[in-house]
């Protein structure tokens, strides 16, 4: 798992009914965007997380983003 400052990272439910839970990554503490990071959620409360295998990163949009087709047709 790789991620950056500004990214969203997503922790899905683990039962039935259970909403996924999205923090912002706020610093990221491992070497080349490893875990483990300090996140913010939506009602501002922070916490250091090494996430597991129900949690993926949503990387946040950079200049670099949208299609690479090398500007064929």
């Amino acid at each position: 798992m790789e991620a950056h400052t500004g990214d969203r990272l997503v922790t899905h439910g683990r039962t039935v009914g259970q909403q996924d839970r999205v923090a912002e990554i706020v610093e990221v503490l491992g070497d080349g965007g490893t875990p483990p990071y300090r996140v913010r959620f939506d009602d501002g409360h922070e916490h250091l997380l090494a996430p597991g295998p129900d949690s993926v990163v949503r990387h946040s949009a950079g200049p670099a983003s949208g299609p690479r087709d090398g500007g064929a047709p």
